[in-house]
Protein backbone atom coordinates (compact mmCIF):
# COMPACT_ATOMS: atom_id res chain seq x y z
CA UNK A 1 0.00 0.00 0.00
CA UNK A 2 2.62 2.48 0.96
CA UNK A 3 4.22 1.34 -2.65
CA UNK A 4 1.19 2.16 -4.23
CA UNK A 5 0.47 5.56 -2.57
CA UNK A 6 4.08 6.68 -3.85
CA UNK A 7 3.39 6.04 -7.13
CA UNK A 8 -0.23 8.03 -7.31
CA UNK A 9 1.41 10.63 -5.80
CA UNK A 10 4.07 10.46 -7.65
CA UNK A 11 2.12 10.01 -11.46
CA UNK A 12 -0.39 13.10 -9.99
CA UNK A 13 2.03 15.25 -9.30
CA UNK A 14 3.95 14.66 -12.67
CA UNK A 15 0.57 14.90 -14.96
CA UNK A 16 0.10 18.22 -13.00
CA UNK A 17 3.29 19.69 -13.92
CA UNK A 18 3.16 17.72 -17.23
CA UNK A 19 3.86 21.56 -19.64
CA UNK A 20 7.54 21.06 -17.64
CA UNK A 21 8.14 17.54 -16.82
CA UNK A 22 7.85 16.65 -20.64
CA UNK A 23 9.68 19.02 -22.11
CA UNK A 24 12.72 18.43 -19.68
CA UNK A 25 11.87 14.38 -20.38
CA UNK A 26 12.77 15.14 -24.29
CA UNK A 27 15.45 17.11 -24.08
CA UNK A 28 16.54 14.53 -21.77
CA UNK A 29 16.26 11.69 -24.46
CA UNK A 30 17.23 13.86 -27.13
CA UNK A 31 20.37 15.16 -25.63
CA UNK A 32 21.31 11.25 -24.93
CA UNK A 33 20.80 10.49 -28.36
CA UNK A 34 23.13 12.58 -30.08
CA UNK A 35 25.42 12.92 -27.19
CA UNK A 36 27.77 10.39 -28.67
CA UNK A 37 28.45 12.87 -31.77
CA UNK A 38 30.31 14.91 -29.33
CA UNK A 39 32.87 12.13 -28.33
CA UNK A 40 33.64 11.24 -31.97
CA UNK A 41 34.15 14.42 -33.13
CA UNK A 42 36.29 14.68 -29.93
CA UNK A 43 38.83 11.34 -30.95
CA UNK A 44 39.05 13.17 -34.25
CA UNK A 45 40.82 16.06 -32.79
CA UNK A 46 37.69 18.42 -32.41
CA UNK A 47 38.44 20.90 -28.82
CA UNK A 48 35.66 19.33 -26.33
CA UNK A 49 33.98 22.77 -26.30
CA UNK A 50 33.37 23.07 -30.21
CA UNK A 51 32.60 19.12 -29.93
CA UNK A 52 29.45 20.24 -27.69
CA UNK A 53 28.79 23.38 -29.06
CA UNK A 54 28.52 21.70 -32.86
CA UNK A 55 26.31 18.57 -31.28
CA UNK A 56 23.95 21.19 -30.00
CA UNK A 57 23.71 22.89 -33.17
CA UNK A 58 22.99 20.18 -34.94
CA UNK A 59 20.49 19.03 -32.61
CA UNK A 60 18.63 22.72 -32.29
CA UNK A 61 18.37 23.01 -36.08
CA UNK A 62 16.89 19.11 -36.16
CA UNK A 63 14.34 20.72 -34.12
CA UNK A 64 13.62 23.91 -36.04
CA UNK A 65 13.66 21.77 -39.06
CA UNK A 66 11.07 19.69 -38.10
CA UNK A 67 8.81 21.90 -36.15
CA UNK A 68 8.79 24.72 -39.31
CA UNK A 69 8.25 21.55 -41.77
CA UNK A 70 5.36 20.65 -39.89
CA UNK A 71 3.91 24.06 -38.94
CA UNK A 72 4.32 25.38 -43.20
CA UNK A 73 2.64 22.11 -43.99
CA UNK A 74 -0.29 22.06 -41.45
CA UNK A 75 -0.73 25.91 -42.82
CA UNK A 76 -1.17 24.34 -46.35
CA UNK A 77 -3.64 21.68 -45.61
CA UNK A 78 -5.60 24.16 -44.31
CA UNK A 79 -6.00 26.32 -46.84
CA UNK A 80 -6.37 23.04 -48.81
CA UNK A 81 -9.33 21.15 -47.21
CA UNK A 82 -11.56 24.01 -48.19
CA UNK A 83 -11.61 23.22 -52.01
CA UNK A 84 -12.88 19.60 -51.18
CA UNK A 85 -15.91 21.05 -49.72
CA UNK A 86 -17.81 19.79 -52.99
CA UNK A 87 -16.28 16.00 -53.52
CA UNK A 88 -17.32 15.56 -49.75
CA UNK A 89 -21.16 16.16 -50.85
CA UNK A 90 -20.56 14.15 -53.93
CA UNK A 91 -19.30 11.37 -51.22
CA UNK A 92 -22.36 11.56 -49.26
CA UNK A 93 -24.92 11.54 -51.46
CA UNK A 94 -23.46 8.58 -53.21
CA UNK A 95 -23.18 6.91 -49.85
CA UNK A 96 -26.79 7.92 -49.20
CA UNK A 97 -27.96 6.39 -52.68
CA UNK A 98 -26.26 3.12 -52.21
CA UNK A 99 -27.60 2.38 -48.74
CA UNK A 100 -30.94 3.09 -50.31
CA UNK A 101 -30.28 1.02 -53.66
CA UNK A 102 -29.86 -1.74 -50.35
CA UNK A 103 -33.40 -1.18 -49.03
CA UNK A 104 -32.42 0.94 -46.13
CA UNK A 105 -34.97 3.52 -45.25
CA UNK A 106 -34.95 7.48 -45.43
CA UNK A 107 -35.20 7.19 -41.73
CA UNK A 108 -32.08 5.22 -41.01
CA UNK A 109 -30.64 6.65 -43.69
CA UNK A 110 -30.39 9.81 -42.17
CA UNK A 111 -29.63 8.16 -38.94
CA UNK A 112 -26.62 6.92 -40.36
CA UNK A 113 -24.66 9.64 -42.55
CA UNK A 114 -27.11 12.72 -41.10
CA UNK A 115 -24.30 13.41 -38.48
CA UNK A 116 -21.56 13.35 -41.05
CA UNK A 117 -19.99 16.47 -41.90
CA UNK A 118 -17.05 17.87 -43.28
CA UNK A 119 -16.15 19.84 -40.92
CA UNK A 120 -16.02 16.89 -38.33
CA UNK A 121 -13.85 15.37 -41.10
CA UNK A 122 -11.67 18.47 -41.15
CA UNK A 123 -11.38 18.45 -37.69
CA UNK A 124 -10.81 15.26 -37.22
CA UNK A 125 -7.30 15.76 -38.75
CA UNK A 126 -6.45 18.71 -37.73
CA UNK A 127 -6.48 17.17 -33.99
CA UNK A 128 -4.67 14.11 -35.13
CA UNK A 129 -1.94 16.62 -36.56
CA UNK A 130 -2.11 19.06 -33.49
CA UNK A 131 -1.31 15.91 -31.44
CA UNK A 132 1.83 15.08 -32.88
CA UNK A 133 2.51 18.70 -33.36
CA UNK A 134 2.05 19.03 -29.82
CA UNK A 135 5.60 18.18 -28.83
CA UNK A 136 6.73 21.11 -30.51
CA UNK A 137 5.09 22.74 -28.06
CA UNK A 138 7.03 25.07 -25.40
CA UNK A 139 9.85 25.00 -28.36
CA UNK A 140 11.47 27.47 -26.83
CA UNK A 141 11.53 26.76 -23.50
CA UNK A 142 13.05 22.73 -24.86
CA UNK A 143 15.27 24.52 -26.50
CA UNK A 144 16.88 25.95 -23.20
CA UNK A 145 16.84 22.58 -21.59
CA UNK A 146 18.23 21.22 -24.33
CA UNK A 147 21.98 23.76 -24.42
CA UNK A 148 21.77 23.85 -20.98
CA UNK A 149 21.83 20.03 -20.82
CA UNK A 150 24.05 19.73 -23.98
CA UNK A 151 26.64 21.27 -21.87
CA UNK A 152 26.28 19.90 -18.89
CA UNK A 153 26.70 16.26 -20.57
CA UNK A 154 30.10 16.92 -21.28
CA UNK A 155 31.43 16.35 -18.02
CA UNK A 156 28.79 13.68 -16.87
CA UNK A 157 31.08 10.53 -17.95
CA UNK A 158 33.77 12.24 -15.19
CA UNK A 159 31.09 12.55 -12.60
CA UNK A 160 29.56 9.08 -12.99
CA UNK A 161 33.24 7.59 -12.96
CA UNK A 162 33.43 9.01 -9.20
CA UNK A 163 29.84 8.02 -8.15
CA UNK A 164 30.66 4.01 -9.35
CA UNK A 165 32.87 2.76 -6.53
CA UNK A 166 29.86 3.47 -4.25
CA UNK A 167 26.66 2.95 -6.37
CA UNK A 168 27.96 0.35 -8.89
CA UNK A 169 24.51 -1.07 -9.21
CA UNK A 170 23.04 2.45 -10.19
CA UNK A 171 25.36 3.50 -12.43
CA UNK A 172 25.75 0.40 -14.17
CA UNK A 173 21.49 0.27 -14.75
CA UNK A 174 21.99 3.78 -15.88
CA UNK A 175 24.75 2.62 -18.77
CA UNK A 176 22.36 0.07 -19.14
CA UNK A 177 19.71 2.08 -20.10
CA UNK A 178 21.51 4.93 -22.28
CA UNK A 179 22.92 2.39 -24.30
CA UNK A 180 19.33 0.67 -24.83
CA UNK A 181 18.05 4.47 -25.89
CA UNK A 182 20.52 5.19 -28.22
CA UNK A 183 19.82 2.13 -29.90
CA UNK A 184 16.55 2.35 -29.76
CA UNK A 185 16.56 5.83 -31.45
CA UNK A 186 19.13 5.38 -33.81
CA UNK A 187 16.88 2.12 -35.19
CA UNK A 188 13.46 4.05 -34.77
CA UNK A 189 15.23 7.04 -36.56
CA UNK A 190 16.80 4.92 -39.99
CA UNK A 191 13.25 2.90 -39.86
CA UNK A 192 11.37 6.14 -39.80
CA UNK A 193 12.99 7.77 -42.39
CA UNK A 194 12.78 4.45 -45.10
CA UNK A 195 9.10 4.18 -44.07
CA UNK A 196 8.44 8.06 -45.12
CA UNK A 197 10.62 8.00 -48.01
CA UNK A 198 8.68 5.29 -49.41
CA UNK A 199 5.06 6.59 -48.02
CA UNK A 200 5.71 9.62 -49.18
CA UNK A 201 7.15 8.49 -53.09
CA UNK A 202 3.92 6.52 -53.32
CA UNK A 203 1.46 9.13 -52.57
CA UNK A 204 3.35 11.49 -54.88
CA UNK A 205 3.13 8.74 -57.79
CA UNK A 206 -0.82 8.26 -57.06
CA UNK A 207 -1.82 11.99 -56.91
CA UNK A 208 -2.15 12.51 -53.17
CA UNK A 209 -1.68 15.96 -52.14
CA UNK A 210 0.70 17.01 -49.79
CA UNK A 211 3.39 13.89 -50.06
CA UNK A 212 5.61 15.37 -48.05
CA UNK A 213 3.87 16.04 -44.79
CA UNK A 214 2.56 12.87 -44.67
CA UNK A 215 5.75 11.60 -45.04
CA UNK A 216 6.90 13.73 -42.34
CA UNK A 217 3.81 12.91 -40.22
CA UNK A 218 5.01 8.98 -40.81
CA UNK A 219 8.52 9.86 -39.32
CA UNK A 220 7.29 11.29 -36.58
CA UNK A 221 4.59 8.70 -35.86
CA UNK A 222 6.91 5.87 -36.23
CA UNK A 223 8.41 6.64 -32.73
CA UNK A 224 4.76 5.82 -31.20
CA UNK A 225 4.59 2.06 -30.35
CA UNK A 226 1.63 0.01 -31.61
CA UNK A 227 -0.64 2.77 -32.79
CA UNK A 228 1.32 5.01 -34.42
CA UNK A 229 0.95 3.51 -37.55
CA UNK A 230 -2.93 4.33 -37.52
CA UNK A 231 -2.39 7.48 -36.75
CA UNK A 232 -0.26 8.48 -39.50
CA UNK A 233 -2.79 6.61 -42.06
CA UNK A 234 -5.99 8.09 -41.32
CA UNK A 235 -5.16 11.70 -42.83
CA UNK A 236 -3.80 11.04 -46.00
CA UNK A 237 -6.57 7.96 -46.41
CA UNK A 238 -8.93 10.66 -45.66
CA UNK A 239 -7.45 13.08 -48.09
CA UNK A 240 -7.40 10.46 -50.82
CA UNK A 241 -11.37 9.81 -50.64
CA UNK A 242 -11.89 13.17 -50.93
CA UNK A 243 -9.49 13.64 -53.59
CA UNK A 244 -9.98 10.33 -56.00
CA UNK A 245 -12.94 8.52 -54.59
CA UNK A 246 -13.31 4.88 -51.98
CA UNK A 247 -10.73 3.45 -55.20
CA UNK A 248 -7.95 5.64 -54.04
CA UNK A 249 -8.04 5.92 -50.41
CA UNK A 250 -7.87 1.96 -50.87
CA UNK A 251 -5.00 2.11 -52.53
CA UNK A 252 -3.59 4.26 -49.58
CA UNK A 253 -4.75 2.04 -47.21
CA UNK A 254 -3.23 -1.60 -48.88
CA UNK A 255 0.43 0.54 -49.64
CA UNK A 256 0.57 2.02 -46.26
CA UNK A 257 -0.50 -1.64 -44.31
CA UNK A 258 2.45 -3.37 -47.23
CA UNK A 259 5.22 -0.86 -46.15
CA UNK A 260 4.30 -1.57 -42.51
CA UNK A 261 4.28 -5.07 -42.19
CA UNK A 262 7.45 -5.39 -44.14
CA UNK A 263 9.70 -2.58 -42.81
CA UNK A 264 7.78 -2.16 -39.22
CA UNK A 265 6.45 -5.59 -38.33
CA UNK A 266 9.14 -8.03 -40.46
CA UNK A 267 12.46 -6.50 -40.38
CA UNK A 268 12.79 -3.81 -38.07
CA UNK A 269 11.92 -6.56 -35.14
CA UNK A 270 14.64 -8.65 -35.98
CA UNK A 271 16.92 -5.65 -36.21
CA UNK A 272 15.74 -4.76 -32.58
CA UNK A 273 14.88 -7.44 -30.37
CA UNK A 274 17.92 -7.24 -28.64
CA UNK A 275 17.44 -3.26 -28.18
CA UNK A 276 14.04 -3.06 -26.38
CA UNK A 277 13.20 -6.11 -24.55
CA UNK A 278 9.82 -5.30 -23.74
CA UNK A 279 6.68 -6.98 -23.78
CA UNK A 280 4.14 -5.85 -26.01
CA UNK A 281 1.68 -5.64 -23.37
CA UNK A 282 4.34 -3.75 -21.04
CA UNK A 283 4.43 -1.87 -24.62
CA UNK A 284 1.17 -0.91 -25.57
CA UNK A 285 0.33 0.30 -21.91
CA UNK A 286 3.25 2.62 -21.69
CA UNK A 287 2.13 4.11 -24.57
CA UNK A 288 -1.17 4.87 -22.79
CA UNK A 289 0.41 5.30 -19.18
CA UNK A 290 2.77 7.99 -20.59
CA UNK A 291 0.16 9.65 -23.07
CA UNK A 292 -2.37 9.93 -19.92
CA UNK A 293 0.71 11.74 -17.66
CA UNK A 294 2.47 14.12 -19.68
CA UNK A 295 0.33 14.29 -22.65
CA UNK A 296 1.17 14.04 -26.44
CA UNK A 297 5.42 14.29 -25.76
CA UNK A 298 4.39 10.87 -24.16
CA UNK A 299 3.10 8.82 -26.69
CA UNK A 300 6.46 9.46 -28.39
CA UNK A 301 8.53 8.74 -25.02
CA UNK A 302 7.12 6.03 -23.99
CA UNK A 303 10.03 3.82 -24.66
CA UNK A 304 12.53 5.63 -23.32
CA UNK A 305 10.58 6.32 -20.48
CA UNK A 306 9.72 2.80 -19.72
CA UNK A 307 13.51 1.75 -19.88
CA UNK A 308 14.49 4.50 -17.68
CA UNK A 309 11.80 3.21 -15.14
CA UNK A 310 12.58 -0.18 -15.31
CA UNK A 311 15.87 0.64 -14.88
CA UNK A 312 15.98 2.64 -12.07
CA UNK A 313 12.53 0.68 -10.31
CA UNK A 314 13.22 -3.27 -10.55
CA UNK A 315 16.93 -3.35 -12.46
CA UNK A 316 18.83 -1.49 -9.63
CA UNK A 317 18.22 -3.57 -6.56
CA UNK A 318 18.99 -7.30 -6.58
CA UNK A 319 15.39 -7.95 -4.32
CA UNK A 320 13.16 -6.92 -7.17
CA UNK A 321 15.95 -6.96 -10.46
CA UNK A 322 13.67 -10.28 -10.80
CA UNK A 323 10.41 -8.74 -12.16
CA UNK A 324 12.44 -7.57 -14.51
CA UNK A 325 11.95 -11.01 -16.34
CA UNK A 326 7.94 -10.43 -15.69
CA UNK A 327 8.11 -7.94 -18.22
CA UNK A 328 9.91 -8.43 -20.96
CA UNK A 329 9.75 -9.74 -24.34
CA UNK A 330 9.68 -13.17 -25.48
CA UNK A 331 13.82 -13.96 -26.88
CA UNK A 332 14.51 -17.04 -29.15
CA UNK A 333 16.10 -20.17 -26.60
CA UNK A 334 19.77 -20.78 -27.35
CA UNK A 335 18.72 -24.74 -27.34
CA UNK A 336 15.95 -26.77 -27.48
CA UNK A 337 15.39 -27.05 -23.77
CA UNK A 338 13.27 -23.86 -22.65
CA UNK A 339 11.01 -23.48 -19.82
CA UNK A 340 13.68 -24.47 -16.92
CA UNK A 341 13.35 -27.96 -18.56
CA UNK A 342 16.42 -30.58 -17.20
CA UNK A 343 18.69 -31.25 -19.91
CA UNK A 344 20.91 -34.55 -20.86
CA UNK A 345 22.96 -33.73 -17.33
CA UNK A 346 19.54 -33.80 -15.28
CA UNK A 347 20.26 -30.39 -14.48
CA UNK A 348 18.08 -27.54 -14.29
CA UNK A 349 18.70 -25.08 -17.24
CA UNK A 350 16.15 -22.10 -15.90
CA UNK A 351 19.20 -20.92 -13.85
CA UNK A 352 20.93 -19.88 -17.51
CA UNK A 353 18.35 -17.84 -19.19
CA UNK A 354 19.70 -14.89 -18.21
CA UNK A 355 23.21 -15.09 -17.76
CA UNK A 356 24.11 -11.01 -18.26
CA UNK A 357 22.30 -10.44 -15.16
CA UNK A 358 24.52 -13.40 -13.13
CA UNK A 359 27.65 -12.37 -14.67
CA UNK A 360 26.38 -8.31 -13.57
CA UNK A 361 26.11 -9.84 -9.97
CA UNK A 362 28.87 -11.65 -9.54
CA UNK A 363 31.37 -8.28 -11.31
CA UNK A 364 29.65 -6.14 -8.86
CA UNK A 365 30.10 -8.42 -5.93
CA UNK A 366 33.57 -9.38 -6.43
CA UNK A 367 36.26 -7.73 -3.75
CA UNK A 368 39.80 -7.46 -4.79
CA UNK A 369 42.44 -8.31 -2.00
CA UNK A 370 43.26 -5.19 -0.41
CA UNK A 371 47.15 -4.34 -0.56
CA UNK A 372 49.60 -1.78 0.69
CA UNK A 373 47.04 -0.92 2.85
CA UNK A 374 44.24 0.32 0.95
CA UNK A 375 40.89 -0.67 1.42
CA UNK A 376 38.99 -3.04 -1.21
CA UNK A 377 36.10 -1.25 -3.82
CA UNK A 378 33.97 -3.53 -5.55
CA UNK A 379 35.60 -4.87 -8.76
CA UNK A 380 33.54 -3.61 -11.87
CA UNK A 381 35.34 -3.46 -15.45
CA UNK A 382 32.52 -1.76 -17.68
CA UNK A 383 32.86 1.80 -18.18
CA UNK A 384 29.93 3.80 -19.03
CA UNK A 385 29.22 5.06 -22.29
CA UNK A 386 31.36 8.51 -23.09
Amino acid sequence: MLALSGVLVSVLALREFASIVAPVLLALILVIGVHPLTGILHRRGVPRWLAVTTTLITLVAAILGLGSAMALSVAELAALLPTYQDSFTALVDDLRAWLASLGVGHDQILAAVGAVDFAHVAALVGDLLLGVAGVFSNLLFLIFVIVFMGVDAGGFSSRLARVRPQRPEIVGVLDDFVRGTRSYLLLTTVFGLIVATFDAAFLWSIGVPLPALWGLLAFLTGYIPNVGYFIGLIPPALLALLEGGPGLMLAVIVAYAVINFVIQSVIQPKVMSDTVNLSLSLTFLSLVFWSFVIGPIGAVLAIPLTLLTKALLLDVDPNTRWMSSLVEGSRPAPSEDEDGEADEDGADTSDREHPASTESTESTCRVEPATGGQAAVPARTDAGPD
